[in-house]
């Protein structure tokens, strides 16, 4: 949006169900708002503006909800807030390219996983609490030292000498009347009489010297043996999280190695690893391990469907992998009555709590769109999480495009302008809708691609993964979900509103070409343009698309038809303007998008044509992977 000038949120102060502040990429200016009266926020969003100045050490003082503060790319000064150690609940700390002096405070809150203060001037020695963060979340601060970084802090001075301390009295002697005086302090000893033995030759004192250094030897063995101690009790423990790697116990469903390959696990095996640990839980009550574990439930979101099935029923479903990719494995589970969900088991999903988690759960639940494929419900324990979907027999855009049948002798299928034409404006439709429902979010998709559009019986799209980066963790959905591709992702280090818009431009360009779409932008002075669909469309007279860019496989005898993929074309190309403040808004080309225009056909399903054969049934044509 662009707007400025100072933000005063005083009259945010009577919404007491206020839990998130978010205005990031804008401009404003001036000190950090005042936030203490709006007690009840869990997130605030601040960053990419133009605010400055010291943020007051109590700024976060009482707000016991906060989970996540993100301030980067401002220019603020000074310490970092020392309320910000007293925050109970602190998930996620950005505070990146700004200019924060001095010393990190000592952040202890044990689920804070995700800090990042790069490029600030900090110093001094890291805390041992954030020793787990990665070295580039420091980077830029030259004066920061400490085990992330593996620069070694310069050891502080030594203090000065202490004055020698009294030696133990020496046998008092008696005075002429019979009492005693006291023995001459080891300082003025040593000066006044040349009969007396030096300090360092005191036997009291080397005694007391050596039981100091066996005392020492000892406390360090100690320490030692808990350290051991707490490795082994840690290392049981993790034999009781979730998914086959750590069961320990045989399973009915399938036969778990120690490290399986994701074609040889079954989503009863994963469940049934759950399970188990709930049951050892319950039986083993009495004892401190099984307080531990973290016991998953199965929660159903969806108020128009009823909870149909329960976790036993999981168990006793039949099971196969339907593909394995970077964010997780997706199964097939056929439950006993005959109705097969989609189980999809993600294995980078620990950046949230369970409450924060849940509740975009249930927000995802509320999502409603014919071209949306519903959650059903979710599985969560805190290394691991599942997500269940409806099972879609027809299977993905990229398997329709790309004849990804894998060598189970399937062909190409070939498909007409006007379905094309309708999966387009489908996904256009859904992408809008998550634009209105989750506007809160950067990227209401984050992972927009042919592999992630599922086809219905009538082949309508179907999107999926959509609304994944919240619970996403950061670097992983930085290495991996295509939004964080996009051009200003890579030129300006975030995304934007029109990162998904970007993504929309290439699938569309994808659509037409026939041909995979690049995700990687190209290397400077690389000599492969041809790989990139945005420059081999750009360098191709637009008088020639349909016949050298458009799919050679894509139907085309009408003259209006032609015509209209060639305003399809350019519709993706503006999407994927480099410029991000040039490319398209995503209203701007979903209303181009809805106004072409596709010549009617007798019968529409007939668009598609698939030679798939006759014996192989949903099975191979199942097509619900992760990617």
């Amino acid at each position: 949006m662009r707007l400025s000038g100072t933000l005063d949120l005083g009259a945010l102060k009577g919404l007491s169900g206020l839990r998130t502040v978010s205005f990031m990429d804008n401009e404003f200016a001036g000190p950090f708002p005042d936030v203490k009266e709006l007690s009840g926020l869990r997130a605030i969003f601040l960053s990419g503006n133009k605010f400055s100045g010291v943020i007051p050490a109590d700024a976060f003082a009482g707000m016991g909800s906060l989970r996540k503060v993100v301030l980067s790319e401002n220019n603020f000064s000074g310490p970092i807030p020392a309320s910000l150690a007293d925050v109970p609940r602190l998930l996620e700390l950005q505070l990146n390219d700004n200019k924060f002096q001095g010393k990190i405070p000592d952040l202890k809150q044990k689920e804070l996983k995700e800090v990042n203060l790069a490029n600030n001037e900090l110093e001094g020695e890291i805390p041992a609490s954030l020793k787990s963060i990665k070295p580039d979340m420091f980077a830029g601060n030259k004066k920061l030292c400490g085990a992330p970084l593996g620069a070694k802090c310069d050891a502080p001075p030594p203090p000065p000498s202490p004055a020698p301390a009294p030696k133990a009295p020496l046998p008092t002697t008696s005075d002429k009347a019979g009492g005693t005086s006291p023995s001459t302090p080891a300082g003025d000893a040593a000066t006044s009489s040349t009969k007396q033995e030096p300090p360092a030759s005191d036997p009291i004192e080397s005694a007391t010297a050596s039981y100091g250094f066996l005392a020492a030897i000892l406390g360090t063995a100690a320490i030692i043996a808990v350290a051991l101690v707490a490795l082994r009790i840690k290392r049981r423990d993790s034999t009781k999280n979730f998914g086959p790697a750590a069961s320990t116990r045989p399973s009915s469903a399938a036969k778990v190695e120690p490290h399986p390959s994701p074609a040889a696990t079954t989503a009863a095996a994963a469940v049934a690893s759950a399970a188990g640990d709930e049951r050892s839980s319950r039986a083993g009550g009495n004892t401190a391990a099984a307080r531990k574990v973290d016991q998953g439930r199965l929660t159903f979101v969806r108020d128009d469907r009823g909870r149909f099935f329960e976790l036993q029923d999981l168990l006793k479903a039949t099971a196969e992998v339907l593909g394995a990719a970077n964010l997780g494995v997706c199964y097939r589970a056929t439950l006993t009555s005959g109705h097969s969900v989609v189980v999809k088991r993600f294995k980078e999903m620990n950046r949230v709590g369970r409450e924060d988690f849940e509740e975009h759960m249930r927000r995802l639940g509320r999502l409603s769109h014919p071209n949306l494929l519903p959650l059903v419900a979710y599985y969560y324990r805190k290394e691991e999480k599942l997500l269940i979907h409806d099972y879609v027999p027809n299977r993905s855009l990229a398997n329709l495009l790309h004849d990804l049948g894998e060598g189970r002798g399937l062909k190409k299928a070939v498909v007409h302008w006007s379905a094309r034409l309708k999966i387009v404006k489908g996904v256009a439709r859904a992408l809008s809708y998550l634009y209105d429902e989750l506007c809160m979010l950067t990227v209401p998709h984050g992972h927009l691609k042919s592999s992630n559009i599922l086809l219905d019986g009538h082949y309508e799209p179907l999107l999926t993964d959509y609304a994944l980066v919240p619970v996403m963790n950061q670097s992983h959905a930085a290495q991996l979900m295509v939004a964080f591709k996009s051009p200003e992702r890579k030129q300006f280090g975030r995304s934007s509103k029109k990162s998904d818009v970007w993504c929309l431009g290439l699938l569309i360009l994808e659509i037409l070409a026939g041909r995979p779409a690049t995700y990687e932008l190209p290397k400077a002075g690389s000599a492969e343009p041809a790989s990139d669909l945005v420059a081999a469309v750009g360098s191709t007279p637009e008088a020639e698309w349909v016949d050298t860019v458009v799919d050679p496989d894509l139907r085309c005898e009408e003259d209006e038809d032609r015509e209209e993929m060639v305003k399809l074309i350019r519709i993706g190309m503006a999407c994927c303007e480099s410029n991000v403040d040039s490319r398209w808004e995503l209203k701007t080309a979903i209303d181009k998008i809805e106004e072409l225009t596709a010549k009617e056909r007798g019968n529409e399903e007939q668009s598609f044509y698939s030679s798939v054969n006759d014996e192989e049934d949903s099975k191979d044509a199942a097509a619900a992977a992760i990617n």
